[in-house]
């Protein structure tokens, strides 16, 4: 078992997430010029290859790296990942803001698409409302111990201790994978928090892991619709959030049977569905 806080190497990556900027910066009434670090923020084009022609599919604004992982889990997210389907980043070193989606059938993979996408940075992962997703979500599973008030306050403490592109900008959400006991699995950063987490189930795709009960998604970000339905749909039963949770979080969190978490800081959290999977006082 890793220690709690360790930054898990398969979170690295290789692509640019912080870039550098001149700034004037302002401290007690005097300006300075000086380098300030920033997060980097790119467009994404996932394209459709098939039949002999290359179709832009979406195109969604994130953070370099990791640009698999981040198509792999939205797909999954819209219902789109089939058995013909591979996912490739592209090896043109002109062109590395592009993954191409390589299929036997082009028509049905656009076709889907443009019927439930609604945008590439909205979250929604064309869902459309909460019971045409509960139609594809089954009850998470957790058969692991009740769990302890104490370590789910500090599991977003240990998720801040593994954001190194964070630290150097103050600039990106993470959404990391817990084990029932506080070990951190995986943790991913990005200038979106839906596409964190994106990039999370991916990753948990590749290690043939869904769906992932006993397990708990933490999320540096507030609990949105979009965080919930991600979370769902991979089979987590347990997310606990740093910010404030939105009312359809909540009502889909307990129609869905998952235990929501918010305002996670410090020794202080609120529960806002499923605290039967929580010890008692």
């Amino acid at each position: 078992m890793s220690l709690p806080g360790a930054r898990p190497a398969f979170a690295e990556s290789t692509a640019p997430a912080v870039t550098h900027a001149r700034v004037l910066a302002y401290r007690e009434g005097l300006a300075t010029e000086r380098d300030d670090a920033v997060a980097v923020e790119e467009p994404l084009d996932i394209r459709v290859q098939g039949g002999g022609e290359s179709v832009t599919l979406a195109v969604t604004m994130r953070t370099p790296g990791h640009d698999r992982k981040l198509v792999l889990g939205w797909l999954h997210a819209e219902g789109l990942l089939r058995g013909d389907l591979h996912v490739s980043p592209t090896q043109d070193p002109d062109a590395p803001n592009v993954v191409t989606l390589h299929t036997s059938d082009p028509m049905w993979l656009l076709a889907s698409a443009r019927a439930n996408v609604t945008t590439s940075a909205c979250g929604v992962c064309g869902s459309g409302s909460v019971e045409r997703l509960a139609v594809r979500v089954r009850e998470p599973v957790w058969t692991a111990p009740l769990l302890s008030p104490p370590l789910l306050a500090g599991l977003p403490e240990r998720l801040r201790a593994a954001q190194p592109a964070f630290d150097a900008t103050g600039g990106l959400h993470a959404a990391g994978l817990f084990t029932p006991d506080g070990e951190l699995l995986a943790v991913f950063e990005d200038v979106g928090r839906h596409n964190a987490v994106d990039k999370l189930v991916g990753w948990a795709i590749e290690q043939k892991l869904l769906p992932l009960a006993d397990h708990i998604l933490v999320t540096s970000s507030r609990a949105g619709f979009e965080i919930v339905q991600k979370a769902a749909l991979a089979g987590v039963p347990v997310v606990v959030t740093v910010g404030a949770p939105s009312s359809l979080a909540v009502e889909t969190a307990a129609g869905l049977g998952l235990t929501l978490v918010g305002f996670a800081r410090g020794e202080r959290f609120n529960v806002y569905a499923g605290a039967s999977r929580l010890q008692s006082s």
